[in-house]
């Protein structure tokens, strides 16, 4: 600044005094007449200009040769001057423009080449900032996880790096299996940044592995007030936690904190089967039967299950199989065409002996939906109907081959679950079982085509002609086994009679409807034995 000041007083005082002279020049006429000691010197009017304009040149070279040496001098002190601005931008530009091929390695998959080019900028431009988040993700592409563990470690002392220093390393750890650090470091990660939904995700799924609910919940609702998840989503999630601890409480020996923690959640999401399940069975260990019937009955509304029916049933253990049909029309009034209300109703009158009316309310069912459930209550359907043996073995037959129907799949990777569980067994996804029929051949079926020759025997093999023989006669054949030339054998059922017992009606048990023994679907199997 002062020097930039004195350039431009110098600047004026030339001016001025060109300005004096050329004034001077013109009053004189004569020219100028300069007395130097004994010697005298007489200028005219255009020698006095032409050395006017020496004189600035002179002044302007050694201007500049005053500010080269000033500035060779700051150089050698350290000093910034244009010289080192000149070589500075000559490194920064070699810097970023190494800086830049590696991120272009990075992005190309070439771990090697980033991290090469990420160390040349680094020399460059002093920024390990930047070069330090390029090596350490080209470092985790190669599997040098040492060299990305130090360049994620360094990063944690910058205030503007450390949140993603802290996700690589989690990353990391979740890479290795070390899921305890990670779910420390996701903790640290998410006070710094609470909003951060990916973040949210990893923690949830972690305190979720780890069985810790409550940490989960408080998860799941830092992520709906951040407005990364929908509000009908957050509820019927919060409702799945809620479960998971009221099971966790319950195992604990607190039945009444679990009673209390399945009645949230049934509340949170009526529509969740296990909750309204466990739910009612908590009202029932009250007293308070009604609550629990309206609870099961709002859940079969949106989802029949034949878990809410055997919870349903639970509320009247004692009840005959003619009461407990109709105490049951209440809830199958509520969806008469689903499939579910159908099979139900069948067996309630199964259990009632009502063979007629469990044929009506099966319809055309086991034609349209074949299931192993549809097929073998038509097998008991048969069988109470006093039908031929041939008949119901033909039923169940059909039945060992046929689908399950509904099951437990997950959404995400289509794995088959005997149960509900918050978690997938097979991938890892978090609220992702669904009621629902599995795609076909997802899976074997229960009891396996191997099983059919226990119920229906092969037919014989096919008897070829044989020439008349004149010595010996043949003997005579069997009527029972006589086979014509030209027919084919048809398959011959060993069907052991099974006799029909008359039963006084007894209480039914606990599960939906009680079958008799006449109708005995065991018995049945073992009988194709």
């Amino acid at each position: 600044m002062l020097w930039s000041l004195l350039k431009v007083l110098l600047f004026v005082a030339i001016i001025a005094a060109l300005t004096f002279g050329a004034s001077h020049l013109l009053s004189a006429g004569e020219g100028i007449r300069i007395i130097f000691g004994d010697t005298e010197f007489s200028i005219g009017l255009l020698q006095a200009v032409i050395l006017s304009l020496l004189g600035l040149v002179g002044a302007w070279v050694l201007f500049k040769i005053v500010g080269l040496a000033v500035a060779l001098f700051r150089f050698l002190n350290g000093d910034e001057t244009a010289m080192s601005r000149y070589l500075d931008r000559s490194r920064e530009k070699r810097g970023y423009e190494a800086l830049a091929d590696g991120i272009l390695a990075l992005t190309a998959g070439e771990g090697r080449l980033a991290i090469n080019k990420s160390v040349r900028a680094e020399k460059f431009l002093n920024r390990p900032e930047l070069t330090d988040l390029v090596i350490a993700q080209a470092a985790e592409m190669v599997g040098d996880s040492k060299r990305a563990t130090e360049a994620w470690k360094r990063r944690l002392d910058d205030d503007r790096t450390r949140f993603v220093a802290l996700r690589g390393l989690m990353r990391m750890k979740l890479a290795e299996g070390d899921t305890d650090t990670a779910l420390k470091l996701a903790e640290h990660a998410l006070a710094i940044r609470p909003r951060h939904g990916e973040t949210q995700d990893v923690l949830l799924k972690l305190q979720a592995d780890r069985g810790d609910w409550k940490g989960a919940r408080r998860t799941l609702e830092a992520k709906q007030r951040s407005g990364n998840m929908p509000r009908d989503v957050y509820k019927r999630r919060d409702a799945v936690l809620a479960l998971q601890e009221a099971k966790e409480v319950f195992a604990e020996g607190n039945s009444i904190e679990a009673r209390e923690a399945a009645i949230a959640a049934n509340r949170q999401s009526p529509d969740l089967i296990p909750a309204a399940v466990m739910a009612a069975r908590g009202y029932l260990t009250t007293g308070d039967r009604k609550s629990a019937s309206r609870v099961l009955r709002k859940a079969w509304e949106v989802s029949p299950h034949p878990d809410l029916a055997a919870a349903f049933a639970e509320i009247e253990p004692n009840e005959t199989p003619a009461q407990r049909l109709k105490r049951f029309d209440t809830l199958l009034r509520l969806r008469p065409d689903d499939e579910q209300t159908r099979l139900l109703r069948a067996e309630l009158n199964i259990a009632a002996e009502d063979f007629p009316a469990a044929r009506r309310a099966m319809g055309d069912l086991a034609e349209t939906h074949p299931t192993a459930r549809s097929l073998a209550i038509m097998a008991a359907i048969e069988r109470g109907e006093g039908a031929d043996d041939a008949v119901v073995r033909g039923w169940l037959a059909r039945a060992l081959v046929s689908p399950r129907g509904p099951q437990w799949v997950c959404d995400n990777c289509g794995a088959i679950h005997a149960q509900w569980g918050p978690i997938c067994d097979n991938c890892g996804a978090f609220d992702t079982l669904t009621w629902k029929e599995p795609p076909e051949g997802a899976g074997p079926s229960p009891t396996q085509a191997e099983m059919l020759p226990l119920i229906v025997r092969a037919p014989e093999p096919k008897s070829a002609p044989v020439a008349p023989v004149a010595e010996p006669e043949p003997e005579p054949v069997p009527e029972s086994v006589t086979i014509a030339p030209d027919e084919t054998p048809e398959p011959v059922v060993e069907t052991p009679p099974l006799p029909v017992e008359p039963q006084e009606p007894q209480p039914a048990s606990s599960s939906p409807f009680h079958t008799p023994r006449a109708v005995d679907l065991d018995a049945m199997r073992k009988a194709g034995g």
